[in-house]
């Protein structure tokens, strides 16, 4: 490969308005967006640091300079893999390699994926956890979006469940707990989910403490985000979840996120293609994955105050692909 320039840099992105999950709430997204140059070709890859992983902006920057020598002289998505961790640092940089690589081959990404094209897929949209009247107000405003993901973690959860319901009784729901429930509400509120028509539950317990969903029944399909990163460890989640949860800051990359698809769809488990809040830089790179998944929840772009020049395309609850200008 031939010898690139690097260039990282911080940015922040407002949000329309607050967004709170079960661990806090923030009015910013915080991305990091690595660059590539051959002097004639350009590619980006953006990452969004988590400090649930116990990451940051600063963190993420320092490792990715860490590696500028060994990226400048030019390096292969493969070694790459070997020569970084799974993280936020190792996504920006893959994807700007696959960026790098679509660009200077003329190609795009979806083909350089063995993707015959990009198709538009449904998104859910995510309702910030609430009160129940709040999260129901909130709900019944998003009658554009057919799928709506419910972020919970809280006491009171089968009230906001049943205030949502009654608010949007023609929407598709998912809930994601972000590991706010316990063992001993588990049952009840898997119960509760069910009982609302809810089709899909996102990591309900801790990921050091999930034991207890291969214990119970599950009337509704469980998803393991925390709990799985990488292809490592996958085939253990098998009796504790029913789906899997994939995001590229979590993998490293699209390109370990690709393999990670391939290899939980051999072991029997229905996919979630996920993301942080970030730009449609961020996203575009997950919308590959999207093709082949269960459920998209990439509605990241759509919670920003503005997002990118030619982003991805929202309609109707449906993410459509950008231009090759943004990536890919």
């Amino acid at each position: 490969m031939a010898s690139l320039s690097l260039l990282v840099r911080a940015e922040r992105w407002p949000l329309a308005r607050p967004f709170t999950i079960a661990r806090g709430s923030k009015t910013e997204a915080h991305v990091v967006v690595a660059t590539l140059s051959d002097g004639r070709h350009s590619g980006r890859g953006e990452c969004v640091p988590y400090a649930r992983y116990g990451e940051n902006v600063e963190g993420v920057i320092a490792e990715i300079e860490a590696m500028r020598g060994v990226i400048e002289c030019g390096i292969s998505r493969a070694e790459l893999a070997a020569a970084m961790p799974r993280g936020a640092a190792r996504n920006a940089i893959d994807c700007a390699l696959w960026d790098y690589e679509a660009k200077a081959a003329g190609r795009s990404a979806a083909d350089l994926a063995g993707l015959a094209g990009l198709l538009p897929v449904l998104s859910a949209f995510t309702i910030s956890l609430d009160e129940p009247a709040a999260m129901a107000a909130a709900a019944q405003a998003s009658s554009a979006y057919p799928l709506l993901k419910l972020k919970l973690g809280a006491e009171g959860d089968e009230a906001r469940l049943a205030a949502v319901r009654a608010a949007r009784p023609d929407a598709r729901l998912i809930v994601d707990a972000n590991e706010g429930w316990t063992a001993e509400r588990l049952a009840g509120l898997l119960r509760a989910c069910a009982e609302t028509g809810v089709e899909l539950v996102e990591q309900p317990l801790p990921a050091d403490g999930d034991a207890p969903l291969a214990a119970i029944e599950r009337p509704v399909p469980v998803c393991a985000d925390e709990s799985v990163f990488t292809r490592a460890g996958l085939d253990e989640l098998r009796d504790r979840y029913d789906a899997v949860n994939i995001k590229l800051d979590k993998a490293g990359g699209l390109t370990e996120a690709l393999l990670l698809l391939e290899d939980a769809r051999r072991l029997g488990f229905r996919i979630m293609v996920g993301s942080m809040v970030a730009t449609s830089l961020a996203l575009a790179p997950a919308l590959l994955l999207a093709q082949d998944a269960d459920w998209a929840d990439l509605d990241g772009p759509a919670l920003l105050a503005r997002d990118r020049e030619g982003g991805l395309v929202y309609a109707g609850g449906s993410i459509g692909p950008a231009g090759p200008d943004l990536w890919g």
